[in-house]
């Protein structure tokens, strides 16, 4: 079987993802590398995959297209940007996932992505925030710094990035994220975002993606609001669509409810 012009398989039948990226890397010139969400997957994050297997290359290499593999060309120093001690060829976590988010059409999907690395413990804000300045110049650069330090914060997801957004729009201060609590009966439980005011109280805000919809969240929900509402707390709740479409309302909910200006 012969998957490229370039590259010969020895197996029969359909192809696996680790296949198809050794297949790419392969077909590429010497020196090329796993890259885009491509390097993220063998960097372990996840739910981000994609069909298309990501190859950075020399912006002078000439090589016939492959299906099913997208060729990235770049004038970056690709061996300052590999990994060693991998099984594949493949770019460093950071500036893999900063050149897929400085390119890609979306700069939600961009910043949701710089998110999920975080999240997932697979980087820091900081080893983001150094490659930033080692790959000057980088499209949305201005953009991933703000970003990160509302992810440093203790931002953990697009819709809490929002919140951050949605804050410095309308001149309100920034929230605590993530901030722990103790329930009823003990249990360590996070809230989104929290305002502690000068008159003692706090005000919670639970921003709701769609999961929160399906039963098990939406009951976990349920017991966890009214061990917040019993301390004391102001809980307002939104979902993650009306903070992208309406955020005017929510943020004069909060100055109602006592928020003040940052």
């Amino acid at each position: 079987m012969a998957p490229s012009q370039l590259v010969v398989s020895t197996t029969t039948g359909t192809l696996t993802w680790t296949q198809r990226a050794w297949m790419g890397v392969l077909h590429a010139p010497p020196g090329s590398l796993l890259g885009g969400l491509t390097a993220a997957r063998v960097h372990g994050l996840r739910n981000w995959d994609r069909d298309e297997i990501t190859v950075l290359v020399r912006d002078t290499d000439d090589i016939p297209g492959v299906a099913g593999v997208r060729f990235t060309r770049t004038r970056r120093d690709m061996g300052a940007m590999r990994l060693s001690g991998t099984w594949a060829p493949v770019c460093r976590l950071e500036p893999a996932v900063l050149l897929f988010a400085g390119y890609t059409r979306s700069t939600r999907t961009a910043c949701g992505l710089l998110a999920a690395v975080v999240q997932q413990r697979r980087t820091t804000p900081e080893a983001l925030l150094d490659w930033i300045e080692l790959m000057r110049p980088l499209r949305r650069a201005r953009l991933f710094r703000s970003t990160l330090r509302d992810i440093a914060g203790g931002s953990e997801s697009m819709a809490e990035l929002d919140v951050g957004i949605m804050c410095r729009r309308f001149d309100l201060r920034a929230p605590d994220r993530q901030t722990p609590r103790r329930d009823a009966r003990g249990a360590r439980r996070y809230t989104d975002c929290e305002w502690q005011l000068v008159d003692g109280r706090v005000v919670v805000l639970e921003v709701d993606g769609a999961f929160h919809m399906e039963v098990e969240h939406w009951v976990a929900d349920m017991p966890r609001e009214r061990s917040l509402v019993l301390d004391g707390s102001v809980v307002l709740r939104c979902s993650a669509m009306e903070l992208r479409r309406d955020p005017a309302s929510i943020a004069r909910d909060l100055r109602a409810a006592g928020v003040g200006s940052g």
